[in-house]
Formats: C-alpha cells, structure tokens, sequence
C-alpha cells in the first residue's frame, strides 16, 4: 500500500479544521445576546408589538353602564391593556373641577365586574390621581372618558366632566376622547361603541406616537332612523341643545357640531382648536 505524502496531509488537515470553524461560526447567536435571524425563523418567533394601553373614566360614575358598554368592547381588541379609574359616583356637569390635596381611592367594578378604582371626587381627579399621584405605575398612550349618556355638543363642552377628564389627560401631554350618546330613556350604547372602535383603529398609530389628539365624540340615539354619518365638525359656542336626534333629517351637512347632532349625525371635534370659558 503506497503511502500518502505528508504536503497532502496538511493540505487535508487544513480544509477540515476551516470547515469545523465555519460551522461553529454559523451556530452563534450574534454578540448582542438576541436571537439569530436563522433561528428565529425556524422557530417561528418574531418580535411582539407593545399593547395600547387604555385608561377609561367617565362623570357618571364607575358603575354607570356607558363606561360598562365601552370597557366590555375595548376588551376585546388585540394588544390592548385597559385600566379603568373612574368617579366613585355621578359628577355630570363638574366640568375640569379638582380637589385639593391627596385623593382618596377605593377598589371598585364596573358594573360588568371589570376591577376599577373609585375616586372620591370629579372626573379630571381621576386622571391627576392615575397620572400625578402615582396611580398608575406606567402612563397610559391613550385616555378614554365616557360613553357619556347626554350629548356634550357646543357650548356644554364647558360644563361637561366627560371633556373635563380628557381635558386634564391632553394637559399632560396624553392622546385623549370624549365620547357621549345621545340623550334617551335608554341610550343606544353599542352606536358610540362601534366609533370609538372606529377611531383607535384609524388612530392607533397616532396615539403611539403621542400625537396631540383631544377629541369631543357625539352620537346620537335614534328613535326612527339611523345615524347619517359622522361629520368632523367644530362645536358651537354660541348654543347647544338637549333635543333628540331627528335621525330621518335630510339636511345638509351642517358647519356646526349642535346643528349637525340634532338633524342625525354623529359628531366629532378637535377640541384643541376650542377656546375654553375661564
């Protein structure tokens, strides 16, 4: 048997220790610690989107079935984390009123049985306690306060603790909603819902953003009919009124939030453009 010359065998030797080293190179997870690229796909693993985090309140208080209505449907949306801190009973008409001082909380439901918190005091309390006081361990991206029953619509945007609360949210820096149903024996809750759900998927990114978003949401609750469309429509400060919707209107679209709710129409208003009575 003849024997192979030593030049050759280097030669292989050589080859078989650059191909153990180009294995053992593929092998390795990159310096920064995460994953590989190749292993993640094999795996199936991806990275996971941060949830949109939601702080309900309301001014009618945490067991009011408005707030009930929204919370059970923001349950429901991917990659959402709601938190509910709401008025321990009605303020309806307080406006951005606060009290002074360290805020008394107690553990609360709505009336679903989601866990709230229940302050002792007025709608925008509610956000200074969450935000100011420690309330919340992390800022929500996004306040919502409502569902209202009564429209908030031209001038009783002033008096309105619903606007109050996303009033005191947008002061500090927050992407904040104001939703209210039309005024009726018995609100029609799911219309105001479908919007809102309407509004964080057109606006999700937005919020994430922290965009400055401060929204007045106006349906109605129709009788006869059904709501027309929603106009994007500054409120009045001039009027506002308390009449039902006439939900089978054939106005035009009118250039004002009261005029617009009245003959039919959901409504909605930046109320960043809204000058506030002092």
């Amino acid at each position: 048997m003849s024997r192979k010359s030593p030049i050759l065998a280097v030669v292989a030797l050589v080859a078989l220790l650059g191909v153990a080293a180009c294995s053992e190179d593929e092998d390795e997870s990159p310096s920064t610690g995460g994953t590989s690229t190749t292993a993640a796909a094999s795996s199936g693993t991806s990275e996971v989107a941060a949830p949109l985090r939601i702080l309900v309140t309301n001014d009618d208080g945490v067991a009011a079935p408005g707030i009930d209505a929204l919370v059970e449907a923001l349950r429901e949306l991917p990659d959402v984390e709601v938190t509910v801190v709401a008025p321990n009973e009605n303020k309806s008409g307080s406006g951005s009123s606060t009290t002074p001082g360290e805020l008394t909380v107690n553990d609360a439901t709505t009336a679903s049985g989601f866990e709230a918190k229940a302050v002792v005091g007025f709608p925008a309390d509610t956000v200074i306690w969450a935000l100011d006081q420690g309330g919340l361990s992390e800022a929500p991206d996004l306040v919502i306060s409502g569902i209202n029953a009564g429209q908030n619509i031209g001038a009783a945007v002033n008096l309105s603790g619903t606007v109050g609360a996303a009033r005191a949210a947008n002061d500090r820096g927050i992407p904040a909603l104001a939703v209210s149903q039309g005024l009726a024996d018995e609100p029609d809750y799911p219309a105001a819902v479908a919007l809102v759900l309407e509004w964080i998927d057109e606006h999700r990114d937005a919020v994430l953003a922290g965009e400055d978003l401060f929204d007045n949401l106006n349906v109605p609750t129709c009788t006869t009919g059904e709501v027309r469309e929603l106009l994007d429509v500054p409120p009045d400060p001039t009027t506002t009124s308390l009449d039902a919707s006439d939900c089978t209107s054939t106005v035009e679209p009118p250039a004002a939030d009261v005029e617009a709710f009245v003959n039919g129409f959901a409504t909605i208003s930046d109320l960043n453009d809204f000058t506030f009575a002092t």
